[in-house]
């Protein structure tokens, strides 16, 4: 079963902030991590863009925005969020 992995994007941001966040994009599904990625908006401030990738590849595939994103300076526009659920027990 794929493993999807989100993305949070800042709506407004400059045009060259704009283009890298394209360029990632382009290059996740280049580089075979996923076919397509999906966006939504989250709120009035972010975007959530997702996107399936395998399993053995997921790991890689994070390794791969989170690099791209420090390289780039997007630091501000661009997050990735850890869509693990934690479990809670109320006592």
């Amino acid at each position: 079963m794929n493993k999807t992995i989100n993305l949070r994007v800042k709506k407004e941001i400059d045009r060259t902030s704009e283009a890298k966040v394209l360029k990632l994009k382009g290059a996740l599904i280049t580089k075979g991590y996923t076919e397509i990625i999906h966006i939504k908006d989250e709120n009035e401030d972010f975007y959530l863009n997702t996107f399936s990738t395998d399993p053995d590849r997921k790991k890689e595939a994070e390794n791969y925005v989170l690099e791209f994103i420090t390289f780039n300076g997007l630091n501000d526009s661009i997050f990735l969020i850890d869509n693990v659920k934690s479990n809670f027990t109320l006592l």
